[in-house]
């Protein structure tokens, strides 16, 4: 008999968090659930839900961002808020949910709806919110207790469940995300004549230090060295005042002609292809897909040494890292790779080993499907016949 699973999520593009839900949608319909993926606006992802077989509706719901904790936005997002869950009731009973998946604490009012209409609810955590006020990181974290299953995509996130509520962290559950390979297998980059061809793929953001690896740039051109950086990704609406920062920065005598910024690009796997050396150099990363990408995509990389990306990288294994928003240390660190090809070459091979077999979207599959069969207390499926 098939069980209905309601899936909430916080937005409809296709970067990393995004892309997770639809491997664990996939999960899913792949062990009998009919999914329904409710999501607060139209957008990429829609199509990509569609194509693994959910059903998608569009529901206009708050998703909390920080414009929004200002004082004089709190009314409104209230009352939002409670709209917002009477409606989502309703929907649940409607659909005579089973169980909800939250994709992410960024839509609290579903955990809040799940648990009036006694519909047992799993919060999967994409976020680790270091640094904040212990209130603020209180109040953001405090829905998350609704839920009566919690995980997280990483060992930093959930230490950060357990900076607000001792509780959370003791019960979270870390499951790594699982990220799709190439399409085709992947080539070493190769000894070739040019500049040294970097690449970084995530959001244009001060959290993703994108501005960090302009600053690396400028210091290896200084060193004589000859290098380009492809940049792939855009804006949060409202942070547009930083691509502009980082449009003149890339124009600035030390980086010009040095710097393309691409735009939203997808698939990027081209873009990591043309790479000799790929970058994350987050100053904030929960976990980091781009990361996993990079390394199954056979690129050595260089990466900031924070919450998840320290849990992905192992530093001189599979990669290199280095603090982050140290621009210097990312220039050295890359310097390091162009000055050693041997070395360049034996992490990438290394770390295309390692990301397939602790990030393969085989075990991420079943870990999902057994929390989903834990959440609603049907019997683990039975292993495949030897």
């Amino acid at each position: 008999m098939s069980r209905t699973l309601v899936v909430a999520h916080g937005s409809a593009e296709l970067y990393g968090s995004d892309l997770q839900l639809v491997e664990s949608v996939r999960a899913a319909l792949a062990d009998g659930w009919d999914a329904l993926v409710v999501l607060p606006v139209g957008g990429p992802l829609v199509e990509r839900l569609a194509d693994v077989g959910a059903r998608v509706r569009v529901a206009p719901v708050p998703v909390l961002r920080k414009s929004l904790l200002r004082p004089r936005a709190l009314p409104g997002l209230a009352w939002g808020s409670l709209r917002a869950v009477v409606e989502t009731v309703r929907l649940l009973r409607r659909e005579r949910a089973d169980a909800v998946y939250v994709n992410t604490v960024t839509v609290p009012t579903w955990l809040a709806a799940a648990r009036l209409a006694r519909v047992p609810a799993l919060c999967h955590v994409h976020e680790a919110e270091d640094g904040l006020p212990r209130l603020v990181a209180a109040l953001l974290t405090a829905p998350v207790l609704l839920a009566r299953t919690v995980v997280t995509n990483s060992e930093a996130a959930r230490r950060s469940l357990g900076a607000a509520y001792g509780s959370l962290s003791a019960r979270a559950q870390v499951v790594h995300n699982g990220v799709t390979g190439p399409p085709a297998a992947p080539q070493p980059s190769g000894e070739h004549d040019g500049p040294l061809r970097l690449a970084l793929v995530g959001r244009l953001s001060p959290r993703k230090g994108t501005d960090v690896a302009l600053d690396a740039v400028g210091l290896l051109a200084a060193e004589g060295r000859d290098v380009r950086l492809r940049v792939a990704g855009s804006t949060f609406p409202g942070y547009e005042w930083f691509e502009e920062q980082l449009r003149a920065r890339a124009a600035a005598a030390d980086l010009a002609g040095r710097v393309d910024l691409l735009g939203f690009v997808h698939p990027t796997w081209p873009v990591l292809a043309d790479a000799d050396v790929v970058l994350i150099p987050s100053r904030v990363e929960p976990f980091g897909n781009t990361a996993v990408e990079a390394l199954l995509a056979r690129r050595p990389v260089v990466a900031s040494r924070t919450q998840g990306l320290a849990e992905i990288v192992r530093d001189g294994v599979t990669g290199l890292l280095v603090e982050p928003g140290d621009a210097a240390a990312l220039a050295a660190a890359v310097a390091r790779l162009v000055d050693d090809p041997g070395l360049r070459e034996r992490l990438a091979a290394d770390g295309r080993s390692d990301a397939a077999a602790r990030f393969g979207t085989d075990r991420y599959a079943a870990d999902v499907q057994r929390l989903l069969r834990e959440l609603v207390g049907v019997p683990a499926a039975a292993p495949a016949p030897a």
